[in-house]
């Protein structure tokens, strides 16, 4: 046949050529021609690729892996080397600030209730926001990670157009799913309020496996339901137990001896006693801090009474000194400054007007039981307590009245010892400007603040947890108890003008402890990044007005 090729074998070495000129067939598949006597190779299959390399006979080539899955995962492949995200406070501050247009919109969310639907129900998941903002706002955190939390619950369960609001007693988040559909608005009152930071930090931890996405709806309210249900750590014995160490050690930081510090501490046991009698007859917060004020001065002017020398006076005044620390709300102070500086200015009213409430109730206590020993015949002298430098003894009763104060909050038992330490320090660095750097106090305890807030900030950072438990305690030491016992004791005796002044340095001295403690954390969260974390978003947004128009 004219277009067939005949190869016999014979011996020829030439080929015939088709009859219409076109190339032989093998040509297209061999660039050479094979020698004489040698076959020409089979032809390779068309519809199959060839590699351009062989394996040599005799090594057996390992088979290919076979793909567990022709698709792609649901929750993606895994990226190697990954690193963990920003705690979920810097995060969630930032998208808080942002304008609703710029915030990025959250994954769909696939944790449903029952199987076939798409996301968990609106209103079930703005009633688990509202519960634990409940808990963190009743538990002392400040509104801004309060605000960042329900913020971080909404966004982990899909709902990107939230607006949470925080006020001292007012808990509201409203989520409308587009613009041209009806808002849905939960609120929620904080009634009672409750110390309790090893709750604070399981709710921190909640948070946390929520935005990572860890647990569904019906297992966070399990969760939320269990930290209800778990009592305190301390018992009231162990809660009257460490007022008693805390008022001890506050009356060795003025100058007491051992003395001093037992007679301080069942005073100040005594009062824990009757605040709890009033608490449990129902009273409000302002008559049970009345009550607490009193066995403390009782106590002081009833050594007075017994002894009339100078040193019984001396005495005396570290022992009312001592009662005053454990009831000085700086806890509630700190909150107030830092909500103000934030920008929540209700709930800074709201929380500085109840410290002046409180403030009141043991002026009022004191008070009372100073005009009743002055009529005894009870004369105590405003000049009698002395500052005297005993560093290695007060720098022990700092650090005990910082663990005291650890117990008082119900920290988790693995944040005292870090607790403990950073009022240590505190202390050092108050001590080391006021004697030996002869500064002014209020400067010195700004800076001894100052740097509680920063090593709180950075531990709290660490842990992914609450800075609370580690700044809290740690200024117990710095809370200006001797200025405001001088202030009270003056105003007793008639002494308006010396009696203001102490006043006016009390106040002095806790603005700056609130004030640098703030700032402390704030310079940590502004220069200091975590290793090993990259930051998605920029930095949090703060209101651009730097004038008073």
């Amino acid at each position: 046949m004219a277009g067939e090729s005949q190869h016999d074998g014979s011996g020829s070495g030439s080929e015939p050529e088709p009859a219409d000129g076109a190339p032989h067939p093998d040509e297209v598949h061999s660039a050479f021609t094979p020698p004489f006597g040698v076959p020409l190779p089979p032809p390779p299959e068309e519809e199959h690729t060839t590699s351009e390399f062989a394996v040599p006979e005799g090594l057996l080539a390992s088979p290919p892996a076979e793909p567990s899955s022709s698709f792609t995962p649901p929750e993606g492949i895994p990226r190697l080397g990954a690193r963990p995200l920003p705690p979920w406070q810097d995060r969630m501050r930032t998208m808080v600030r942002m304008p609703l247009a710029e915030r990025p919109a959250p994954e769909l969310s696939s944790r449903g209730e029952e199987e076939g639907t798409v996301g968990p129900s609106v209103p079930r998941v703005l009633d688990l926001t509202l519960r634990i903002g409940e808990l963190l706002l009743a538990g002392g955190e400040g509104a801004e990670d309060v605000e960042a939390a329900m913020f971080a619950v909404a966004h982990a369960f899909g709902l990107d157009r939230c607006e949470p609001t925080v006020t001292f007693t007012l808990l509201s988040i409203t989520h409308q799913p587009s613009l041209v559909d009806d808002p849905v608005t939960l609120s929620r009152t904080v009634r009672r309020r409750g110390t309790d930071y090893t709750r604070l930090a399981a709710v921190f931890r909640l948070v946390t496996d929520v935005t990572t996405g860890e647990l569904t709806l019906e297992e966070s309210y399990r969760r939320l339901a269990d930290m209800r249900r778990n009592r305190h750590p301390f018992s009231k014995g162990a809660l009257s137990m460490a007022s008693g160490l805390l008022a001890g050690a506050a009356s060795m930081l003025v100058g007491g001896g051992w003395l001093v510090f037992v007679l301080a501490a069942i005073g100040a046991i005594l009062g824990d006693w009757l605040a709890w009698l009033c608490s449990g007859r129902g009273l409000p917060e302002f008559y049970q801090f009345v009550a607490a004020a009193m066995p403390p001065a009782a106590m002081g002017v009833s050594v007075v009474l017994i002894e009339t020398n100078v040193t019984a006076e001396i005495q005396a005044g570290a022992v009312i000194t001592g009662g005053l620390f454990a009831l000085i709300p700086g806890r509630a102070l700190v909150a107030a400054v830092h909500d103000g500086l934030t920008g929540f200015y209700i709930t800074a009213s709201a929380r500085l007007l109840e410290v002046i409430y409180l403030i009141v109730g043991i002026v009022c206590g004191v008070l009372i039981v100073l005009y009743i020993g002055g009529e005894l015949g009870a004369e105590l002298d405003p000049e009698a307590l002395q500052h005297q430098e005993r560093p290695e003894i007060q720098l022990f009763a700092a650090m005990l009245l910082a663990l005291a104060f650890c117990v008082l909050l119900q920290q988790e038992r693995h944040t005292v010892v870090l607790a403990t330490f950073n009022g240590g320090v505190a202390w050092l660095i108050y001590g080391a400007m006021r004697d030996v750097g002869e500064l002014n106090p209020v400067a010195a305890t700004f800076a001894a603040a100052g740097l509680v807030g920063l090593f709180g900030q950075l531990m709290s950072r660490y842990q992914f947890a609450s800075s609370l438990p580690y700044i809290t305690a740690a200024i117990g030491p710095l809370l200006p108890g001797s200025a405001t016992y001088f202030g009270l004791l003056n105003l007793a005796q008639g002494n308006m003008d010396p009696g203001i002044e102490n006043i006016s340095q009390a106040i002095a001295l806790a603005l700056a402890i609130a004030i640098g403690v703030n700032l402390g954390g704030e310079l940590a969260r502004l220069f200091i990044k975590t290793p090993g974390v990259e930051t998605p978003l920029p930095g949090r947004r703060a209101a651009k007005r730097t004038r008073g128009f």
